[in-house]
């Protein structure tokens, strides 16, 4: 009888193709993106912009260093290269912030893409991204104001969760809140050899910072009950929280 509340975090497990109509369910679609700005010229922001422009977005780029901006004039070809400071009001509006369908701040000082997407954001951009380094500040500054943010620590840790574990573990991700994980594993063994393998999940000892969410058998999707019982190279996926 769980009831979803408003700004509640949910995670879901789906098949690829049901993605679209999930998120049609939880929330309005939003227009496809067409004008970007994009607050540093660093190698990110640079990569970024050069992705972007390849795929016929409007692109425009905030660099405070006169020298980057002349590196981004000559590897980009249709991005607009503009020398400012993107915490810049007047900047921003001359450049019709208002009208920009995403701003994305990704220099390397956190302090500075927090500012410049609250002020981007407060102007009437319709979507700020935020790239954000120390992942404490994430939960902090994700809100009405910073749609998204972004933090590369916890992008790598979800990486290094899955090669620090068995061979059995395939997949490891650190949740944004970073205090739970979630975790997919193959069953491997049989009956004998194994403890999980001809169990139901009801029977099998788990911590309780853990939980058996569903497992994936034969390409489908099967959501936990008690009764579920472990088959042979069933990937089980779990949810763990790392302080209880």
């Amino acid at each position: 009888e769980t009831k979803i509340k408003e700004n509640d975090l949910i995670y879901f497990i789906t098949a690829t193709g049901n993605i679209p109509e999930v998120m049609r369910q939880m929330r309005r679609k939003d227009k496809p993106y067409k004008k970007i700005i994009i607050a540093g010229g660093g190698n990110i922001g640079m990569l970024l912009a050069k992705k972007l422009e390849e795929q016929d977005y409007q692109v425009k780029i905030i660099e405070i260093d006169p020298n980057k901006t002349v590196a981004l004039s000559e590897y980009l070809n249709e991005s607009i290269v503009l020398l400012g400071d993107a915490a810049d009001k007047e900047l921003l509006l001359e450049e019709n912030i208002e009208n920009t369908d995403a701003f994305i701040a990704v220099t390397s000082a956190d302090e500075a893409n927090i500012l410049s997407s609250m002020l981007a954001k407060r102007l009437g951009v319709h979507k700020v991204m935020t790239l954000i380094n120390r992942p404490s500040y994430v939960n902090l500054v994700e809100s009405d104001v910073i749609d998204v943010a972004i933090s590369p620590k916890q992008i790598t840790i979800s990486t290094l969760l899955a090669r620090v574990r068995s061979n059995n573990v395939i997949s490891a991700h650190a949740l944004r809140n970073t205090i739970s994980e979630v975790i997919e594993i193959i069953a491997k063994g049989d009956p004998e050899t194994s403890k999980v393998i001809g169990k139901p999940i009801k029977d099998i000892p788990l911590p309780k910072t853990s939980y058996i969410v569903a497992i994936v058998r034969d390409e489908k999707i099967i959501m936990e009950h008690s009764d579920l019982v472990i088959e042979q190279d069933d990937r089980v996926i779990m949810m763990h929280r790392l302080f209880y």
